[in-house]
């Protein structure tokens, strides 16, 4: 893979950042940074996700990010510097597919992490295929109870970055609540069940 700021610190980004003071700390810090692949934090990361967002950019100029979601463990990280997923039918306005069919593929993608306030930045090229041209990645990629597969998406990942905490509002979906509050509960079932029970020794006595 690329440094992250080699990719995009461009002039005219190195230029904002000198005139905020920012360039020299920047040059300093993500020489460290680089990762020829995923290590076990990214790998992890990604396939605990249940949505990412993904930006394209139109033969016209304009950006359009796409969320795409699914139960855990719809990313699959195929390999050490590619990740993808199956693609069902939604609502068939294949704005990104047309994208990506018009362009060169490339891709920012954004897997978010609200719960522990962790973002995982990646750029990448994008290619997407129909299922029934290859059946064998549409089983590699497919979840179950999630219905036919129509597409499928692959990107390979060309920079990364983690990226700053700040301002990320912590964000929690059921699951996580359950196993939150879940052994509170269970506690305070219990207690219930047990001063039930003494109500009803007293009763009967």
């Amino acid at each position: 893979m690329e440094n992250y700021a080699d990719l995009m610190f461009t002039k005219a980004v190195r230029a904002e950042q000198d005139r905020d003071g920012t360039g020299d700390m920047y040059a300093a810090k993500y020489p460290d940074r680089t990762k020829a692949e995923f290590g076990p934090e990214e790998r992890g990361f990604l396939e605990s996700r249940t949505s990412i967002y993904i930006a394209s950019v139109s033969e016209t100029g304009w950006p359009y990010v796409q969320h795409r979601g699914g139960p855990l463990g719809f990313l699959k990280v195929l390999d050490g510097t590619r990740f993808g997923f199956a693609d069902y039918r939604g609502n068939r306005q294949y704005i990104s597919k047309g994208n990506l069919q018009a362009g060169d593929g490339r891709v920012s993608v954004f897997a978010m992490d609200y719960a522990r306030k962790a973002r995982l930045k990646l750029q990448g090229i994008a290619t997407m295929v129909e299922a029934a041209d290859d059946p064998d990645l549409a089983a590699r990629l497919a979840v179950d109870g999630q219905g036919r597969v129509e597409r499928l998406m692959t990107i390979d990942v060309v920079a990364m970055d983690w990226n700053c905490p700040q301002f990320i509002t912590p964000r929690f979906d059921t699951t996580e609540i359950a196993q939150l509050v879940g052994p509170e509960l269970d506690k305070k079932d219990a207690r219930i069940a047990e001063l039930e029970a003494e109500i009803a020794a007293l009763k009967g006595a």
